[in-house]
């Protein structure tokens, strides 16, 4: 009798196999996918900005910065970080109150060492700069960013003579000479209004004034952009889906459009800071920013003028500071901008 092959064992064996590959496969497949779900846009565009290492050192840096501006009344009392009243031990008047002792005083006490003349110690002033800079420079970024906004939503959406005549002003407002045009009416906005009882100008006045008319001169940028991007909108299937089952324009704009707008908005807010905070210190360097005696990166460079061919260090340091926080800006908002659109890289 011929015995037949055993291969009862080998099929089941092999079906098994092909069974938990199967199930290992969709399991991959499922993991996958809820990973990708799970994913939202600001997710991804999160992950994007922490891969890119250049922006995580710009985002550190400019924390930091906001860190000690938000906590200058804090910093500057602490014992060995600089006192916020001048020490009038240390400059010497028999020298010019120049500050005792090497590059610019600087010791356990006054780490960034002393501002001549006064006493003050530069580390207190520069945190106190930092937080008006920073303070003036994101209120005129805000203000210019819902103007722009709200101009660049309503000429996209309702084109015609409305898209004309606000692209008409937008055009002009971009053909201004930015800072020439604020330097000319900082002072003169400020004098039309009331003064203090010293007869000077008010110092919120001074900085209410600088404010609007950085935003004043700022929201064309992205009134401009925000247009475009509602030109290209407004042609998409759902805005005409929405059209169709007779939404009015105040949904079409803030329930459809708008949401889709942020991308662009958060890029065009994100540029606005270093360039508002670059305005502002030059405005005070020029002598139409900050009134003194509040302190101002742009006043403290103006002050060192004065001294920085026998106290340089005074200079370097505001300087230093006003690059950093510009640079760790400028590139943090490049960073955002990649984030959110990364197709813009592609050749």
């Amino acid at each position: 009798m011929t015995q037949q092959p055993h291969s009862t064992g080998t099929t089941g064996d092999s079906t098994v196999l092909e069974a938990e590959v199967t199930t290992a496969t969709a399991d991959t497949e499922t993991t996958a996918a809820k990973e990708i779900v799970g994913r939202s846009p600001a997710r991804m565009a999160f992950l994007r900005l922490r891969r890119d290492r250049a922006s995580v050192v710009a985002l550190t840096v400019a924390l930091l910065f906001v860190l000690a501006a938000v906590l200058s009344p804090v910093l500057s009392g602490i014992e060995g970080w600089g006192p916020a009243t001048p020490d009038l031990h240390g400059i010497d008047p028999d020298k010019g109150n120049f500050p005792i002792g090497a590059f610019g005083g600087i010791s356990g006490s006054h780490w960034l060492g002393i501002e001549p003349g006064t006493g003050y110690d530069v580390f207190s002033r520069l945190v106190y700069g930092l937080r008006t800079s920073l303070m003036v420079a994101l209120i005129a970024a805000l203000l210019s960013t819902l103007l722009g906004v709200v101009v660049g939503l309503a000429s996209g959406y309702f084109g015609g003579k409305v898209d004309a005549a606000l692209n008409w002003v937008m055009n002009i407002m971009l053909a201004f000479p930015q800072l020439l045009f604020i330097i000319a009416l900082t002072p003169v906005l400020t004098s039309a209004f009331s003064t203090n009882a010293h007869g000077g100008t008010s110092e919120t006045l001074q900085l209410g004034s600088i404010i609007v008319i950085i935003a004043l001169f700022a929201w064309a940028y992205t009134a401009r952009l925000v247009r475009g991007q509602v030109l290209s909108l407004r042609e998409r299937e759902f805005v005409d889906a929405a059209r169709i089952m007779g939404a009015g324009w105040k949904h079409m704009l803030f329930k459809q459009l708008l949401p889709n707008l942020w991308a662009p908005i958060l890029i065009s807010f994100a540029l606005a800071v270093p360039t508002n905070i670059a305005t502002e210190a030059a405005l005070s360097y020029l002598g139409v920013g900050v009134v003194p005696p509040n302190p101002d990166l742009g006043s403290m460079l103006d002050a060192a003028t004065q001294y920085y061919l026998y106290d340089p260090t005074y200079m370097v340091v505001p300087g230093v500071a006003l690059l950093l926080v510009v640079l760790s800006l400028n590139l943090l908002g490049d960073g955002v901008r990649d984030a959110l659109d990364p197709r813009a890289n592609r050749a």
